[in-house]
């Protein structure tokens, strides 16, 4: 039986925050992932010789490392960390109080008894710089500067470089001279990122494959009306000229650029977010690329559910999915993959929070077991089995930054007689797809439709305001009168402007506190075509795309609760609660694979916090296979509360302050047609107008399979004697 393939295919993409028209760069992410996961997820992979992987770099993260290492770039929050503390503008101490605690709490500040200390300083919930700032000395600004870039740095660094360990365990009290010679080590951290991803690919480690240039999604540009095959009647943009020439430039620069700065042309590209359409083989084709990767929900609507999930989950002619395909336009053909987005998600969203060795033997038990089942109806072909996500998202959520999985998941992988990590292109040409579909669906990796990015009437204000700035350019460049600079220089801030970032902060799916820059930037680049060519932009280019409401990711109680825990769903007992629904989750991330939380209702009677969990199947058959639920508290930060449910009995909950088992009724839980649990506000110590943050994790087997939020806590506000009144009187 031949092992199973492993083809890890790592996602590494920032769009493009330049603005070359001013100079400004408002966002710091391109420089501090760059220190952080795309050095740290190269180190790893050198670690281990004989493991095989693919890394997908876009064009236009790699012409922005380029920009700082090569150009002299910088952005904002690279100008504010250079700068002396001591003659910080009132504006500038505010921007950086305000902005440089954009990090996961848990994993990068707390472990770091200083940076908690100025994170305390700020009370972020509730404080804004202007309000803080008198809390902050000299040196609190300082230290501040230094810690949000050194957290950002990547653990493997500090391993490899004594100086740099020595610098982070000083902790506090740096110089200005210390602190500029920081901010030195991470550019000449930066200027490593490219060269060691062009050593992997020569030396057979790593396949690097391209995406279209600026990361749009070519089956809109080609045409819009695609939309409307996962998703019949859904409402369109104003305009639907097609911008088959703008999808064809992004994929052909794409591929140029990485040829040039590689030397060698990619074989292999991720259409930006999976999004494919039949229309989109011959470009792709046409431009040299061999094989293309998308989600298996493409597969399973190309082959009319052939291949597909049940609603359990299980699927239905699991050889199908483990193996390439290949698609063809007359003479342009394609070879195709489609990622296992269940084993993607694992990664992403689910074992940040279990044992790291664990976490890896299970990912590498599950390919094995995909590889057993397969291979008696694969004629002797190994299954390949993609795992496809973002290389750089995930990790802040994992406390070690990733390490421990990564280093035991790539060890064992080539130790596992079960399994063979490898580049994607070698599977493909040494077992190629024999499988033909005759119509590829037009999807994208999330929800197999575009409804992140045209499927909000903001998406499709964007979209027009696109196409009334490329119509400004098309008649301006037709009555001449402009340089050719110009005119290139205009086309780029389009190219720039149909990347999919933008319109995936559009809408309620995704939301995050940059909303409103993303949406500035977005015009910013629509606003340069215009004055590259000496016009002044219209007034509509100045109007934020946003609205003011945003979904959040959870509501707040409304009133006090009066309800029974006795496990059965008593929908008016819990009307007044608070709501977190999985689906409102935001941010860079999305989880496609369903998890067992299907809501989260929670409030406060007069003494106690109440909470109802409701799972996705029948509450007794999900519970069943839970050994305990896990009640986290991070304020305040030494409560838990252990809900334990033994097979064959009542659920038991176990209150502890620290290590103190609180007294019996502390707590009480019932499970039943739902599970609902209560705690008394003494045991948690906390008093009127005080904040609550707390999340509940799933366990099974001692792993954690779930959690509500998947990032983040609930956060609420323990209500004072009058919360009845003012909440009925707002």
């Amino acid at each position: 039986m031949p092992p199973a393939s492993l083809a890890l295919f790592w996602h590494q993409h920032q769009p493009y925050y330049p603005d070359d028209v001013s100079g400004q760069t408002l966002f710091p992410w391109v420089r501090l992932h760059g220190v952080k996961d795309y050095i740290g997820m190269a180190l790893h992979i050198k670690e281990v010789p004989e493991f095989r992987c693919t890394i997908n770099l876009v064009p236009s993260l790699l012409d922005q490392i380029l920009r700082y290492t090569e150009r002299r770039g910088s952005d904002r929050h690279l100008d504010v960390s250079r700068m002396s503390a001591d003659a910080l503008s009132a504006e500038d101490a505010v921007f950086l109080i305000d902005s440089f605690y954009m990090a996961n709490v848990e994993c990068m500040i707390r472990p770091y008894p200083r940076y908690l200390e100025l994170h305390a300083k700020r009370l972020p919930q509730t404080d804004r710089g202007e309000k803080a700032i008198r809390k902050f000395s000299t040196s609190d600004l300082r230290d501040l500067q230094v810690w949000f870039n050194l957290t950002w740095m990547h653990p493997l660094l500090f391993e490899e470089d004594s100086e740099l360990a020595a610098f982070r365990e000083k902790g506090r009290g740096w110089s200005e001279d210390e602190k500029l010679w920081l901010l030195d080590r991470q550019l000449e951290t930066l200027r490593r990122v490219i060269p060691l991803h062009g050593e992997l690919a020569a030396g057979g480690q790593v396949e690097l494959t391209t995406t279209p240039f600026y990361h749009p999604i070519l089956p809109l540009l080609w045409d819009k009306r695609s939309a409307r095959e996962a998703m019949p009647g859904c409402p369109l943009p104003a305009y639907l000229e097609s911008y088959a020439e703008d999808a064809r430039v992004q994929i052909q620069r794409a591929v140029e650029f990485h040829t040039e700065l590689f030397g060698a042309a990619p074989q292999g590209m991720w259409p930006s977010e999976g999004s494919v359409s039949h229309d989109l083989v011959e470009p792709i084709a046409q431009a040299g690329i061999r094989w293309i990767a998308t989600d298996e929900e493409i597969l399973s609507h190309s082959t009319d559910g052939f291949v597909s999930r049940d609603a359990a989950g299980h699927l239905r002619h699991p050889e199908m999915l483990y193996r390439p395909w290949h698609v063809d336009v007359g003479e342009n053909a394609l070879q195709v993959v489609f990622r296992d987005h269940g084993l993607s998600d694992l990664i992403g969203f689910h074992y940040q929070r279990n044992d790291p060795q664990a976490a890896a033997n299970d990912l590498i038990g599950r390919v094995a077991s995909i590889g057993n089942a397969v291979a008696p109806h694969n004629a002797g072909r190994p299954a390949l089995v993609p795992i496809i996500l973002d290389g750089e998202n995930c990790w802040e959520y994992y406390p070690d930054g990733g390490v421990k999985f990564l280093r035991t998941l790539y060890r064992d992988a080539v130790s596992d007689k079960r399994i063979a990590p490898c580049r994607m292109i070698d599977h493909l040409q040494a077992f190629p797809a024999a499988d033909r579909i005759s119509r590829l669906f037009a999807g994208s990796w999330i929800s197999h439709n575009f409804a992140i990015w045209i499927g909000h009437e903001e998406d499709r204000t964007a979209w027009d305001l696109l196409h009334e700035t490329r119509r400004f350019l098309i008649e301006q460049t037709a009555a001449g009168g402009y340089s050719v600079k110009q005119v290139e220089a205009a086309w780029r801030e389009i190219h720039i402007a149909e990347g999919s970032d933008w319109f995936w902060w559009f809408g309620d799916d995704h939301s995050s506190a940059q909303d409103l820059l993303f949406d500035q930037l977005f015009r910013k680049h629509l606003q340069n075509v215009y004055r590259l060519l000496e016009q002044a932009p219209p007034d509509t280019l100045l109007r934020p795309v946003t609205s003011v409401v945003r979904r959040v990711l959870h509501t707040t109680p409304r009133a006090l609760l009066n309800v029974n825990i006795d496990g059965r769903e008593t929908f008016f007992e819990w009307l007044n609660a608070g709501h977190y629904d999985p689906r409102n989750e935001r941010g860079t991330m999305t989880r496609v694979s369903e998890g067992a939380i299907s809501a989260l209702r929670f409030g406060f009677d007069a003494e106690r916090l109440c909470i109802n969990l409701a799972a996705r199947a029948s509450g007794n058959q999900t519970l069943a296979e839970l050994d305990a639920i896990l009640v986290r508290f991070h304020q305040p930060d030494d409560v838990t509360a252990t809900i334990e449910l033994p097979r064959d009995a009542a659920p038991v909950i176990v209150v502890r302050r620290g290590r103190e088992i609180a007294p019996a009724g502390s707590g009480q839980v019932a499970a039943a047609d739902v599970l609902e649990l209560a705690i008394s506000r003494s045991v948690l110590g906390v008093a009127e107008n005080d904040h609550i943050r707390f999340s509940l994790e799933l366990i099974r087997n001692g792993q954690s399979v779930d959690r509500a939020p998947a990032e983040g806590e609930i956060e609420l506000t323990v209500p004072h004697a009058n919360f009845d009144l003012q909440m009925w009187q707002a």
